[in-house]
């Protein structure tokens, strides 16, 4: 696994890969930030980022007490913003919302508010959340990601580690737009090495992009060890650099683990990307 070096600073503090205490009653203290500052900088990436973007959480295991005493479940939806300086640690996001489990509040809205406020607070910048019922939840059905799936094209593979050198375009073709998809992307948590499954969809204009080369850069993240949103922005710049696309969006859909899931997406055409829920999630 490509893990360049052992976590430190705010990783190596937070409850990732350590057995934890669990705790039901209300602790915004368990919440753990990660700045984004260390992973950007080694992207060559400044203050002025080239994207905007969201982290979109899902989170199928959310309960909570109502004045009465009597238990609430739902399906919360986070959306942190790519500006943000942190990212919030899973487990410790896990964590957060265990101790919701036997906390009280008076309405649905209450619980809202202090969700609100704690993850903005983690992450530095304003997080919107919704709870909504199991039924609500439900209403979207099962998504395709959209675009064409590179998954079947035949290549030979040997490489199993981070290789942005399989991008390329075509820059004698004309422009055209794509929205092209894989289900092959796996990486890694930087600490435990657990792995991480995800669809990764790439919307772009400009040259077309080499579709056997995008599988291989894809598949080259398998051993790769980072943080769901520091993938998606590395696939990002990668291709940026690499294809010089005039319009580009990145997105995954990570399958959940603990009960969570992350999307992360980044654009620089101001696309926004659909909370979508596909077959894994």
């Amino acid at each position: 696994m490509t893990t360049d070096k052992k976590p430190a600073g705010a990783v190596a503090d937070s409850p990732l890969g350590k057995t934890t205490e669990y705790i039901s009653v209300y602790t915004p203290s368990l919440l753990s930030p990660i700045p984004r500052e260390e992973s950007r900088r080694a992207l060559g990436l400044s203050a002025e980022l080239p994207f905007r973007g969201m982290d979109l959480w899902t989170a199928f295991e959310m309960s909570w007490l109502n004045p009465r005493g009597k238990p609430q479940v739902a399906v919360g939806r986070f959306a942190f913003p790519a500006h943000s300086p942190a990212i919030i640690e899973s487990k410790s996001f896990k964590l957060y919302l265990n101790s919701l489990n036997q906390t009280r509040f008076e309405s649905r809205d209450e619980l809202i508010g202090v969700l609100e406020k704690d993850l903005s607070a983690a992450a530095g910048a304003s997080v919107s959340v919704a709870v909504v019922s199991l039924a609500e939840a439900g209403q979207g059905g099962i998504a395709e990601p959209g675009g064409e799936c590179i998954d079947d094209l035949e290549i030979e593979v040997d490489s199993y580690e981070l290789n942005p050198d399989f991008l390329h375009s075509d820059d004698s073709a004309e422009l055209v737009e794509e929205a092209l998809y894989s289900d092959l992307l796996k990486s890694n948590c930087p600490v435990t090495g657990q792995p991480d499954w995800a669809s990764v969809m790439v919307r772009y204009r400009g040259r077309p992009i080499d579709r056997e080369g995008l599988l291989q850069y894809i598949i080259s993240f398998r051993e790769h060890g980072d943080f769901h949103e520091n993938c998606v922005e590395r696939m990002f710049m990668d291709i940026m650099q690499r294809c010089a696309p005039k319009q580009l969006t990145v997105s995954a859909r990570y399958t959940r683990r603990g009960g969570l899931d992350i999307n992360p997406y980044r654009s620089n055409c101001g696309e926004e990307v659909a909370d979508l829920r596909l077959a894994r999630q």
